[in-house]
């Protein structure tokens, strides 16, 4: 296991430590048991001790008992997010940065670099954040989460956008797990009550017959207020603190974003897209609404009735036909005027 921090290099008994007290929850680890699993004397412990205290952590030691972990500071570190992990690969591998331009940006260069399946690029605050299209993702600092997972699917060109709509349904459940109820409007954004709180960029690098990776960046409003927004955005977007009222620890939900996340690459490695699909469906704030969708090209208008087995967004015009819409922007035209069509029998 390998950690990268461009603003601060933690040591590998540091971060051992910090496991082994996350791992003891509530409960005193004694100093001989860590003495014992990490080689070190006692008093090099006490050493690794007050080093994390100097990164912020409040730990608790009493004699006779050992250590425990009181509170952690909300930072995006190896030191911080490593220890909560419960993926095989995702995250494994951390690139964490006090500011960069985008996470994308630095994730697809460490791909074409040669960056293994699974790493993971973090930072604080982006100053040229991107959503689709060349639009820009507001990023103030030490509020959110901008991040960024390298992979390298065993699939075809054509296939990589239902990485897209499986990363929407790892996001929307991570989301709902701390409250929050988020839909899916289609393809990648992330909605409460019609307000956006999340964002997928996805972007990849291919062959005709391969791809060589995918970079899938994800946007988080987690701890972010409503002054906290550009004036732009003050009315459109929303955070999971100005929802549910809470603060989220954000090294937690990164945890466990890149566990769901690794989950369903696994399920879609194993049985494909139908089960994606199905979830998709479920969580979509898009299905069953009057929609208008803008690309370059052209403009279509009528009832999202499903999305295909490729994930093109499948719309009923007035005139009864369907049309397929591979990508655009989707805008609702009026707010749920027909049940979607009934599943298509695979």
């Amino acid at each position: 296991m390998r950690a990268v921090n461009a603003d601060l290099q933690e040591t590998t008994h540091e971060e051992l430590i910090l496991g082994l007290l996350v791992e003891g929850g509530p409960d005193f680890v004694s100093g001989e048991a860590l003495s014992g699993k990490l080689g070190l004397s006692r008093t090099a412990v006490w050493k690794v001790v007050n080093a994390l205290r100097r990164h912020g952590y409040r730990i608790e030691a009493v004699s006779s008992r050992g250590y425990r972990l009181l509170e952690a500071p909300d930072r995006l570190t190896a030191l911080e997010v490593l220890p909560l992990l419960e993926t095989h690969d995702l995250g494994r591998t951390l690139h964490t940065f006090e500011e960069v331009d985008s996470t994308n940006v630095v994730a697809f260069r460490l791909a074409v670099e040669g960056a293994e399946h699974g790493e993971l690029v973090l930072a604080e605050r982006q100053t040229q954040g991107r959503g689709r299209r060349g639009r820009s993702w507001s990023s103030p600092g030490h509020l959110n989460l901008h991040a960024s997972f390298v992979l390298r699917p065993d699939l075809p060109p054509q296939r990589a956008p239902e990485l897209t709509l499986l990363a929407a349904v790892a996001l929307a459940e991570s989301l709902r797990a701390t409250g929050v109820p988020a839909d899916i409007k289609w393809p990648n954004d992330l909605l409460v009550g019609g307000r956006k709180v999340a964002g997928i960029l996805t972007e990849l690098s291919a062959d005709l017959d391969r791809v060589h990776f995918v970079v899938v960046g994800i946007g988080v409003n987690l701890n972010a207020r409503r002054e906290d927004f550009p004036p732009e955005l003050a009315e459109t977007a929303t955070s999971v603190l100005e929802v549910s009222g809470r603060p989220v620890g954000r090294a937690a939900f990164a945890a466990a974003l890149a566990k769901r996340l690794e989950d369903w690459l696994d399920l879609h490695a194993a049985q494909g897209f139908r089960p994606v699909r199905e979830r998709w469906r479920a969580l979509s704030a898009t299905l069953g609404q009057e929609v208008l969708v803008t690309s370059e090209r052209r403009e279509v208008r009528g009832v999202a009735v499903d999305i295909d087995e490729d994930g093109a967004l499948r719309i009923r015009t007035a005139g009864g036909a369907e049309e397929r819409v591979l990508a655009g922007d989707v805008e609702t035209v009026r707010p749920r005027v027909a049940p979607p069509s009934p599943p298509r029998a695979w």
